[in-house]
C-alpha cells in the first residue's frame, strides 16, 4: 500500500493502520514527512524502529503479520514473501513459520537478519502478487514451494487443488520455475497428484503391511458386487485406500459410500486410509490395522 505525494503526516497513520502498524522510510517521506520527523517520532518512542527504514506504530503490538511485513520491506523494492511465508499469508496454511521466507532480484543483496530466510531469484510478472497490501509469491507458486518444504505439503496441495488452482495452472507455474530449489520434489507431487494416487496408495499399504511381517491379507478381493483393495479375508477386514481428495468427485465420493455400508452390511469391518495418512502417519495406520484384526480374531 503506497502512500500518494501531497498527503499530512497525519496520513501516514492511515498506511500503518492498514499495514499491521507498519510504515516504511520511503512511505513516509512520500507523504510529506522529513526525516527529521520521523528522527523524531523514533526518539519521542511513538515509533519503533524494527529495522533500518521500516518502523511500527509503539501502540501496536509485533505480531507475526507485522513481522512479516516488515521483513519483506526491509529488503527493498520488489521484494516478495515467499514458500511456507507466503502460504500462511494466503490463508493455506494456519501457522506461521519460525523464519520468513522473502525472494529479493538477483542482482539485488540484502544484509542477513536473524529471523528472515532471503533467497535471491529473478521472478516472473505472472508468479507475483499483492494480498493485503503485501508483495508475495501468486498463490500457484506459492502452493508449489510450500508443499516441498512442509511436511504436510502434499495435502496442502491437495487442498489447494480442491479449492483455489488447477493441476493444469500448477504444472505450467512449475515448468515456468524449473530449477528453483525442490523442482524435482515438486514434480514428484504433481505426478501424484495427476495420477489421483489411489495405487501409489495401495503399493504403499502393502509395502507397509509386509514389513510389519502381517500376512493372510490378499489384494483386490470381490464382495457384495465390489473390489476391495487390501482385504483379510478370514478375519473379515476390509482395507480401503483413497488417492488425493480433489479426484473425488460428488458421484465417487457417494459410490464409495454404497460400498462402504455394503460391506459393512456384510459383515467386513471396513478401515479406510487416504494417501496423505499412508505417507505421513504409517505407524497409526498399521495400529489401527492391528487393533481391527485382535478384535476380529
Amino acid at each position: 500500500m503506497g502512500v500518494q505525494p501531497g498527503m499530512t503526516p497525519d496520513a501516514v497513520h492511515t498506511v500503518m493502520a492498514g499495514q499491521d502498524g507498519v510504515v516504511t522510510l520511503r512511505q513516509a517521506l512520500a507523504a510529506g514527512m522529513s526525516s527529521t520527523a520521523v528522527d523524531r517520532r523514533v526518539s519521542s518512542g511513538h515509533w519503533r524502529r524494527l529495522h533500518p527504514g521500516v518502523y511500527l506504530r509503539a501502540d501496536r503490538q509485533l505480531t507475526r503479520a507485522a513481522r512479516l511485513r516488515a521483513a519483506v520491506f526491509a529488503a527493498g523494492p520488489s521484494a516478495v514473501a515467499c514458500g511456507t511465508s507466503a502460504a500462511w499469508w494466503l490463508g493455506l496454511t494456519d501457522r506461521a513459520p519460525e523464519v520468513d521466507a522473502v525472494t529479493i532480484p538477483r542482482a539485488r543483496s540484502v544484509t542477513p537478519r536473524q529471523g528472515t530466510r532471503v533467497r535471491r531469484r529473478d521472478l516472473h510478472w505472472a508468479d507475483l502478487a499483492s494480498v493485503r497490501a503485501l508483495p508475495v509469491t501468486d498463490l500457484p507458486l506459492t502452493v508449489l514451494e510450500a508443499a516441498v518444504e512442509l511436511r504436510d505439503g502434499a495435502a496442502l496441495m491437495d487442498r489447494a487443488l480442491q479449492r483455489h488452482t488447477t493441476l493444469a495452472v500448477l504444472e505450467m507455474v512449475h515448468d515456468r520455475n524449473l530449477g528453483r530449489r525442490g523442482t524435482t520434489a515438486a514434480a514428484r507431487l504433481l505426478r501424484s497428484a495427476g495420477e489421483g494416487g489411489a495405487s501409489e496408495a495401495e503399493r504403499m499399504l502393502a509395502r507397509l503391511l509386509r514389513a510389519a511381517g502381517l500376512t493372510g491379507w490378499t489384494a483386490h478381493v470381490r464382495s457384495c458386487g465390489y473390489e476391495i483393495d487390501i482385504a483379510f479375508v478370514r478375519a473379515r477386514v476390509a482395507v480401503e485406500v483413497d488417492g488425493w481428495a480433489w479426484h473425488r468427485d460428488v458421484a465417487r465420493f457417494n459410490n464409495d459410500a454404497r460400498r462402504q455400508n455394503a460391506l459393512v452390511n456384510a459383515g467386513w469391518h471396513v478401515l479406510r486410509f487416504t494417501w496423505h495418512q499412508l505417507r505421513l502417519d504409517p505407524s497409526s495406520v498399521l495400529a489401527q490395522v492391528i487393533a481391527a484384526l485382535a478384535t476380529r480374531s
